[in-house]
């Protein structure tokens, strides 16, 4: 499974990208606008996709279809690695015909059900960002959404992606590998999370502990 960062902070993403597991990364309007420091949108992405060499989504705010495709077109020309991130909505799915036709890569995202999943694949999507954290905040399994998306993908064969998305907690991260998902885009937290257990932080003390009472020995 690859690993997205969820995130448009350049230092996150550079201090995490240095680990060499950093496959992409995801922005949005509300990461944007917080990490934009009076830099532009552009200027923003630009740069991400400097220090990532692969796909940077990048959220379109218009909510009729013609916006969308307009600021569509121009942000696909900021960098090669760019992909448009559209809502899962009736004009955000006629703007995915239509960019999909233009082979412009394209994420559907706040995906919350698996016949969402389904329209995005039939308009060959490049990925597809089913919602996790949302649905278990409201009371639903996030995680048999990710399963249903997975089956009814290899029904069909689909080429479109499944972006697992809104994590809350590593756990799910995991249970979503088990579950198929092809990426998981995370938050810098997390994935320090992921890195970080009290075991091996026990056992290398240990091990250290011992090599030190060795070497008194000599």
């Amino acid at each position: 499974m690859k690993l997205f960062i969820d995130t448009a902070n350049i230092a996150d993403i550079r201090r995490l990208n240095e680990l060499g597991i950093v496959d992409g990364v995801t922005t949005n309007p509300s990461w944007i606008s917080r990490d934009s420091k009076g830099r532009s949108f552009k200027e923003i992405v630009q740069e991400i996709c400097r220090e990532v060499k692969g796909p940077v989504s990048a959220e379109v705010t218009s909510t009729d279809t013609a916006g969308m495709l307009k600021e569509a077109r121009d942000i696909s020309t900021w960098a090669k690695n760019t992909v448009i991130k559209l809502p899962t909505t009736a004009e955000g799915l006629k703007a995915l015909k239509t960019l999909s036709g233009e082979g412009i890569k394209t994420n559907m995202t706040l995906v919350f059900s698996a016949n969402q999943a389904l329209l995005a694949g039939k308009l060959e999507a490049t990925f597809v960002s089913p919602f996790i954290g949302r649905l278990y905040d409201a009371g639903y399994d996030g995680m048999q959404l990710i399963k249903d998306c997975t089956a009814i993908y290899r029904n069909y064969g689909f080429k479109t992606k499944i972006l697992a998305a809104s994590f809350r907690e590593p756990r799910e991260i995991t249970e979503a590998a088990l579950a198929g998902a092809d990426i998981a885009t995370v938050k810098p937290e997390l994935v320090e999370q992921m890195i970080k257990n009290p075991f091996t932080d026990a056992g290398l003390k240990s091990f250290l502990d011992s090599w030190a009472a060795m070497k008194k020995q000599k």
